[in-house]
């Protein structure tokens, strides 16, 4: 059967809009392509009530913005370099949306160079972000962080108002720091054990106000002071 003029134009004419919007698409996922104008910029996060404002800076894109040769894996890349950001996902939707997600670190504790102050989340990632003062009632720690510290940071706790600051020894085991300037010298195995009968001892004996220097809890059958 004998196609028509009009058959032929039309194949055409849908062949070269299939053309234009299969690269339309290609050039909004593949993050490959200059930006297009931006209509509108979202910015979410897993934790509420935190300021995105920094997340927004790094992006440096706006509506209205064509950011020439810059693709959504450089806006990413920036994204995931601000302090505080954990993970980051860009997206761009076909009408010209850009849509961010960041996943941000959870400080548990802070991190000190005897100056300034870091958020410090659970798997020991120090943020950068710092601060010239300490948050109250916060666990410090000083030197090498191991990748975990869920679990001394939650024993810690327990004595927090009586705490410096905690330092790791050879990467093997935790000395705790008093206020006071006492240096307990907790044992490699069970550290948070140790502090919960020192906080005991303490309870009873008041010995963290004493005129001591160090308390040497690394023998599990006696503890020694000097």
């Amino acid at each position: 059967m004998k196609r028509s003029v009009w058959f032929w134009m039309y194949f055409v004419i849908a062949i070269i809009l299939a053309i234009y919007f299969a690269a339309r698409i290609f050039m909004n996922f593949s993050a490959m392509g200059e930006m297009s104008y931006v209509r509108r910029i979202s910015i979410s996060a897993d934790t509420a009530n935190k300021d995105l404002t920094p997340i927004a800076t790094a992006a440096a894109v706006g509506p209205g913005t064509r950011a020439i040769g810059q693709t959504l894996r450089d806006i990413n890349t920036r994204v995931a370099a601000a302090p505080g950001v954990k993970f980051s996902a860009t997206h761009r939707t076909p009408d010209g949306n850009l849509e961010i997600h960041v996943e941000l670190y959870k400080p548990v504790a802070q991190w000190t160079d005897g100056a300034q102050y870091y958020p410090l989340s659970a798997d020991g990632t120090i943020v950068k972000s710092p601060s010239d003062a300490r948050t109250p009632n916060t666990v410090v720690f000083r030197g090498t962080i191991p990748d975990n510290i869920s679990e001394i940071t939650n024993a810690a706790h327990n004595i927090v108002s009586e705490l410096d600051y905690l330092e790791m020894q050879e990467g093997r085991r935790w000395n705790l720091h008093t206020t006071g300037g006492i240096t307990v010298m907790l044992p490699e195995k069970s550290p948070e054990s140790a502090i919960a009968q020192l906080i005991i001892l303490n309870d009873k004996h008041n010995i963290l106000s004493k005129d001591i220097e160090i308390i040497d809890m690394r023998d599990d059958a006696r503890i020694l002071i000097k």
